[in-house]
């Protein structure tokens, strides 16, 4: 297939956005064999795309979208004053999705999640994240990453799995969090490796959740293991998180808004992503930013996620989340699109994703709107076009 009369946001080169006006692209199979002016094009069946911009294939590199039941009742409790804190040490929060997941059939599980994930893929995602962490005990964590892996194979998406089996304390281990890494975790991720079913590990560095030197046990047994790791850090408080992340050559450090220059500086040096997630930002009402600032001026490179989750982030719109990047963070229109893209490709280690080049994976989306910064400027507005996933239109 010949794509052509294209304006192309390749997010590669020296120019902003990598922007090639009246370009064309040439798939072959699942690939892309070729991207230039649409006047050296080479032969070949075209689609003519009157001019409309084509982007990669977005990808959302930190979602929650396979769980049980939802936290509305949480939104009216934050509203009426009780903190995030607050509502996790008294039963609630992720505790209460945990009791809802487990409950909950692997079918109906399935369900629930290829709504959201079809949110997503009518916005132009490609590329799916998603982690496990409503489970907590070893049976109900391995069954959300099979639930993970079948969206794939339901959609035909690219979905790229992350054990968050370190994602919070369950009842039955309260005040135990080390016992829980020794009988439940480190089972988890040697159970789930030996099925095929983890690409990635993960865990929540906080107060409420777990401490630096039990994240770093976590770690070292998914190094062992071969699995790369990434962490939620410096959410809520500064717990050391990002330097452990960075430490670990971390795919990513997660949230972030409690980061120092130092841990940019540490980040920078490991290649680890700042993966921003402005959804959480909003619902739970924060006022400390992350250092974008710090994050530029040591080279760290910045991703943008939807964080979809039933309780601090019930986002389902990738579009939206670029608009808060640059709202609420003050990221650029260009930072917001490479956040979907290119850096959210390095945040999962995928290397053949998120820019428009020779041998790339053909993945797509066409848009109508006349230039790249409208998909950050707009709220409430999907001008998706098209979307090419593997090649197939």
């Amino acid at each position: 297939m010949l794509l052509t009369n294209a304006t192309l946001a390749t997010m590669q080169g020296d120019s902003r956005y990598g922007l090639l006006e009246r370009g064309a692209v040439r798939l072959e199979g699942e690939r892309i064999a070729w991207v230039g002016p649409m006047d050296d094009a080479p032969g070949g069946e075209a689609l003519d795309l009157e001019g409309r911009l084509v982007t990669p294939g977005l990808i959302d590199c930190h979602s929650h979208i396979v769980y049980g039941g939802d936290r509305a009742a949480e939104f009216e409790l934050r509203l009426e004053g009780a903190s995030y804190e607050e509502i996790a040490r008294a039963g609630g929060g992720i505790v209460s999705t945990v009791a809802a997941t487990r409950a909950a059939s692997d079918e109906a599980l399935l369900a629930e999640a290829l709504g959201r994930a079809d949110a997503l893929i009518a916005e132009g995602a490609t590329v799916l994240e998603v982690k496990s962490g409503y489970g907590l005990d070893v049976e109900t964590e391995l069954r959300m990453l099979r639930v993970a892996r079948r969206i794939g194979a339901a959609r035909g998406v690219t979905v790229r799995t992350t054990c968050l089996v370190a994602h919070a304390v369950p009842p039955e281990y309260a005040g135990r969090a080390d016992a829980y890494i020794d009988e439940i975790a480190l089972p988890t991720l040697a159970r789930g490796h030996a099925e095929g079913l983890i690409d990635a590990v993960d865990g929540f560095c906080e107060g409420i959740a777990f401490d630096t030197a039990q994240i770093a046990r976590v770690f070292d047994a998914a190094r062992a293991l071969g699995l790369p790791v990434k962490l939620h850090a410096e959410q809520l408080s500064h717990m050391g998180g990002a330097r452990l992340a960075a430490e670990y050559g971390a795919l990513s450090a997660d949230h972030v808004e409690y980061a120092t220059e130092a841990d940019a500086a540490a980040m920078a040096a490991a290649g680890t992503v700042a993966v921003l997630l402005p959804g959480a930002f909003y619902t739970l009402r924060e006022t400390q930013v992350p250092p974008v600032a710090a994050f530029r001026a040591a080279g760290v490179p910045m991703a943008v996620a939807t964080d979809s989750n039933p309780g601090s982030s019930p986002l389902s719109s990738l579009l939206l989340a670029m608009n808060m990047a640059c709202t609420l963070f003050r990221l650029t229109p260009e930072e917001a699109l490479a956040g979907v893209t290119r850096n959210a490709a390095r945040a999962l280690g995928l290397a053949e994703h998120g820019t428009i080049r020779a041998g790339a994976r053909a993945d797509l989306a066409v848009w109508d709107v006349e230039r790249p910064a409208e998909l950050a400027y707009r709220i409430g507005h999907n001008p998706l076009y098209r979307r090419i996933q593997g090649g197939t239109l």
